[in-house]
């Protein structure tokens, strides 16, 4: 239950944030690697530029803190987080303990938690050359995090990793997911930048199927490929300063995903699988408004009978089986979530990452609730995440 500092009304409610990222600890993978595989896996090492996480021997990035709150707490803004180590950051990012305890403190029941290490998505392992070592990176990630969720008492809920690279291994490992009692899948958005056919491609039906039979939602964090991680890098101008870099890289990151809304709408896939369930991390839902009718208006731009495998509007899809993440945005937001759809908006704070809210998120986002009716507010801050990923919040 929120704390009395709260908006009042917040503090009847079992606050879901559905997007936080756990920092890896050093030894996740190598203290469950099987025998012959402990120097394979991902483990952290000391090179020229601090400690990295390395793959067989190759770098996977650096291994850093990958958050900005310190480990006394206090929040850092601007580009300071980034030469930090594990050592500096708040046990809370990796301590299920200590992130409890942060919860309870700030108000929050449950989280849903993003990895950092093998990308927002699970993009980085798709590198790995061996493919029995880069299954085993995935498999043991999904080990790690059921555990998490188990020693949390049920009230962290890790998005598993799924191995993109090899379809039938997706469909197996979702189903071994769903049996840890892991509440839903992550992955990244373009598995065709390493060869395999893009998600619009029917090969690919058999994930989907059992994704939707499972009741297992598909989550696309932004920055879950390759490509949209470049937006981060090639969007501010050369010109610029580190902490205009930074602050113009967030923003456009936000963006990345409205190619995934269009391309899951218009491939047929959430027409062809009207069970399927997607979502939106890290995104934000002011643009998507106007991005739904921009679709829609695309679609009388086409030649006539291009489309028509498409029996419902592109607003109709996403009301159907799309959710989205918000978070800072205040201004006219209840008309922004009415048009969005109330039953598909989830709160997020993204802790601990660098466009966090922290540590006031609830008197940030009172800013925004105090615009809704009060059956919206639970909806949003509640009931529509525990009601997708199956919580059992407390009554």
């Amino acid at each position: 239950m929120p704390s009395s500092k709260a908006p009042e009304v917040l503090r009847e409610l079992r606050i879901v944030d559905a997007d936080t990222h756990i920092t890896e600890p050093h030894d996740m993978w190598t203290s469950r690697a099987p025998k012959g595989f402990e120097d394979r896996v991902p483990r952290v090492v000391n090179g020229d530029d601090g400690p990295q996480w390395v793959v067989d021997g190759a770098v996977l990035g650096r291994a850093g803190a990958s958050g900005v709150v310190t480990k006394d707490g206090e929040r850092s803004r601007g580009t300071d987080f980034i030469d930090w180590t594990f050592d500096d950051i708040t046990p809370a990012a990796y301590d299920v303990r200590a992130r409890l305890e942060l919860m309870d403190r700030l108000g929050v029941w449950a989280h849903i938690i993003y990895p950092n290490t093998a990308g927002f998505g699970g993009q980085r392992f798709g590198a790995i050359a061996d493919p029995t070592l880069k299954l085993l990176c995935a498999t043991l990630y999904n080990d790690a995090m059921a555990e998490l969720q188990e020693a949390s008492g049920q009230r962290l809920f890790p998005m598993g990793l799924i191995p993109w690279w090899d379809i039938d291994a997706s469909v197996n490992e979702v189903r071994r997911m769903h049996a840890l009692g892991l509440r839903g899948v992550n992955t990244t958005s373009d598995p065709q930048e390493a060869g395999l056919p893009d998600f619009s491609d029917r090969a690919w039906d058999p994930l989907w199927e059992t994704c939707a039979g499972l009741d297992m939602p598909v989550n696309f964090h932004i920055g879950a490929a390759h490509d949209s991680l470049s937006w981060f890098g090639s969007s501010p101008w050369p010109g610029l300063g580190p902490d205009q870099k930074l602050a113009v890289g967030s923003a456009m990151m936000y963006l990345t995903n409205a190619r995934v809304l269009a391309n899951f709408i218009y491939s047929g896939v959430l027409e062809r699988h009207p069970r399927l369930k997607i979502v939106s991390v890290e995104s934000g839902i002011g643009w998507i408004p106007f991005f739904l009718e921009a679709l829609e208006h695309q679609l009388g731009e086409t030649t006539p009978g291009s489309m028509d495998y498409l029996t419902l509007s592109p607003a109709e899809y996403f009301r159907r089986q799309i959710h989205a993440c918000f978070w800072f945005e205040n201004d006219d937001i209840a008309h922004t979530i009415d048009r969005v759809g109330p039953e598909n908006v989830l709160f997020e704070t993204d802790f601990p990452h660098p466009t966090c809210l922290y540590p006031d998120s609830l008197d940030i986002v009172g800013a925004a609730v105090s615009q809704l009716a009060p059956g919206v507010v639970r909806g949003v801050m509640q009931d529509n995440a525990a009601r997708l990923y199956k919580l059992p919040l407390p009554s």
